[in-house]
């Protein structure tokens, strides 16, 4: 993974910033800026999940965020970006993923109604035509400028839908976004090439018994297998050789992991489970509980995983 210096990546935001006329098209920004809310007051109400909204491609986009009740303004905190499912909302998603427990600044956005009137993000045949890389790149600019956000510890994870957009961003935001995890990733090939500004590490969690994503793939839609999307990766992440294989809980995971790659890329194959967020307690995808907790297992990642060191 490619080492920045973080004085000089701030030196070059700054000027990029100051430069740009105020009537400039929008633009996503694949690179690092510096939080300008470090040293302020949050003007979110820490310890509480509230609605903000933020402009972005002309449109008021909303989202749900939760800042971390230990939040100081002076120490800058990870920032967790977490995509809803097709059909599901931002509400939705913190009741699913539970970002929110964590240490981070957990950041829910609220994906628009579609073709088909249902809630979806960019690359899906399905979605609004509105672009929400730019949104997301959007939100990220007005979060660091209220909050104190670490901008080598953003990360981005979402499931289905959600988990296909995470993908979108990490072929275009991995220069802003440090590592992402789809969960039941459904990878439309309306996302488009995937040419990412470097190497991007990435955790996919999906189960054998999805029928909604299927994990050997549905040619009638376009979406690969996932063994075929995780090779896809390793070619960009250039990693050399066979995954190696590790079964845990029982045999019930299979935990594949490429070695000598440009970024890690880990993937999780749960036996049995279906078009769902693994959990140990029943949650809004099912009442059935998992053998395993995905979301600590992603903190851990993303943990392991910072912009640049």
């Amino acid at each position: 993974m490619p080492k920045f210096r973080l004085v000089g990546l701030v030196a070059l935001a700054l000027v990029g910033l100051a430069a740009a006329p105020a009537d400039a098209a929008p633009r996503i920004v694949d690179t690092p800026i510096p939080s300008r809310g470090c040293g302020h007051a949050s003007p979110v109400p820490v310890g509480e999940t509230v609605t903000g909204t933020v402009n972005s491609g002309g449109l008021k986009r909303t989202y749900t965020i939760h800042v971390p009740a230990d939040y100081r303004p002076w120490r800058p905190s990870s920032l967790v970006l977490s995509f809803h499912g097709h059909k599901r909302t931002s509400d939705y998603q913190e009741a699913l993923s539970q970002f929110s427990t964590t240490s981070a600044i957990a950041v829910y956005p609220q994906g628009l109604v579609g073709t088909d009137g249902e809630t979806a993000w960019t690359g899906a045949p399905y979605s609004a035509a509105a672009d929400d890389v730019l949104f997301t790149s959007d939100l990220l600019n007005e979060l660091q400028r209220q909050l104190c956000v670490n901008p080598a510890r953003i990360y981005a994870a979402g499931k289905s839908n959600g988990g296909g957009f995470t993908g979108v961003l990490a072929c275009r935001l991995p220069g802003r976004i440090a590592a992402f995890a789809p969960v039941s990733g459904a990878f439309y090939p309306q996302s488009g090439p995937c040419e990412p500004s470097r190497p991007a590490p990435v955790i996919d969690l999906h189960g054998t018994a999805d029928t909604t994503i299927p994990y050997d793939g549905d040619s009638a839609r376009g979406l690969p297998s996932i063994p075929d999307w995780l090779d896809g990766w390793a070619a960009r992440d250039r990693c050399h050789g066979a995954p190696a294989v590790k079964d845990a809980y029982d045999g019930v995971v299979r935990i594949e992991r490429w070695r000598h790659c440009r970024a890690d890329l880990v993937h999780y194959r749960v036996t049995g489970l279906g078009h769902d967020w693994p959990s140990t307690h029943p949650n809004p995808d099912s009442d059935t509980p998992a053998v395993f907790d995905a979301t600590p297992v992603i903190m851990r990642f993303f943990a392991e995983h910072p912009l640049w060191r």
